[in-house]
């Protein structure tokens, strides 16, 4: 367990980094830098917590970057744009915040000697629409030039190229998490299952994008944030990539979305639309990796995931 050391964390308003937090709080400073274009950290209180100091600013302001990271142990680097929807619209700011961002921050860390950790958030999309139990050592693709999905997949992998060039250049103690579809309490934008799980509650109809057979392995963030804190905490993650997910929990997502009714006891319809674009046709990790190395396996259910994600909106609407 760390103590009295200081964790700065880009995107820190964020699902993920919310739940990381509460983890380290207690015991630790954390500096939160993020532009609050998503924010869960002022609904679960932790914003005024005294060991939290917010420093609202962009990843692409590098000046403001590498003077806040001043005195800084350890960095998570899970600022970028994510979801589908945001990606399509808007390739060219999700390229840039993606690589540019991250460039920013690594360099930040060099220049602020950062000795403990780095960690970056790259994506389990770099293994391309057809990853089946895909190990870290896999090839990663790039997807084909102009199709708006494999903007978001090709800026995280070049950030991971770059995270482990400062590795090997330079020795900045690098980790890369691939997330395989996290979900669970706190979370916000365009994540399959709160939004399905949001509409089951009302008895709304659900839209799937597709025929929905589309395959995923789901993780729920207790055991995500379980992993990460192992990248951080254990010298052996040093110089790695992760697949950090629950290689157990996996269904299409017509299967999600009627796992999702039943779990709820929902009336809800379930809709098929157009896809937004080039789509994903299986997402499974291996897990082997972070099991052998860090001694991690995910402990929690699809079902138990639903329902306390469930038990989270309905809070939130009281």
């Amino acid at each position: 367990m760390l103590t009295n050391k200081t964790i700065f964390i880009t995107g820190g308003a964020g699902f993920i980094a919310n739940t990381l937090i509460k983890h380290y709080v207690e015991n630790n400073t954390i500096v939160v830098y993020d532009n609050f274009h998503r924010d869960t950290l002022t609904g679960s209180g932790l914003s005024n917590h005294p060991n939290v100091k917010i420093i609202k600013g962009d990843v692409l302001d590098y000046e403001l970057l590498e003077s806040s990271m001043k005195g800084v142990d350890i960095v998570v680097h899970a600022a970028g744009i994510a979801g589908i929807d945001t990606v399509v619209k808007n390739p060219v700011t999700t390229m840039r915040v993606n690589m540019i961002g991250t460039a920013n921050a690594l360099e930040a860390a060099r220049v602020n000697g950062i000795s403990d950790r780095f960690v970056d958030f790259s994506t389990s999309e770099v293994f391309g629409s057809m990853a089946f139990r895909s190990t870290e050592a896999d090839a990663t693709v790039s997807g084909s030039a102009g199709e708006a999905r494999w903007t978001y997949a090709v800026s995280k992998l070049a950030g991971e190229h770059l995270a482990h060039a400062y590795y090997s250049q330079f020795k900045l103690p690098v980790v890369t998490v691939r997330p395989f579809n996290v979900y669970g309490p706190g979370q916000t934008g365009e994540g399959a299952i709160q939004i399905f799980i949001k509409r089951a509650l009302s008895n709304e109809d659900i839209k799937i994008d597709g025929d929905g057979n589309q395959i995923r392995a789901w993780c729920y963030v207790d055991d995500f944030v379980d992993c990460l804190i192992r990248c951080i905490e254990d010298p052996k993650a040093i110089g790695e990539s992760f697949n950090l997910g629950n290689a157990r929990a996996v269904i299409t997502i017509l299967g999600l979305a009627q796992t999702v009714c039943r779990v709820l006891n929902s009336k809800s319809r379930i809709l098929f639309e157009a896809p937004l674009s080039a789509d994903i046709a299986i997402r499974i990790p291996s897990v082997e990796k972070t099991f052998e190395i860090l001694g991690f396996k995910a402990k929690v259910d699809l079902e138990e995931g639903i329902l306390n994600t469930a038990e989270w909106i309905k809070k939130l609407d009281k």
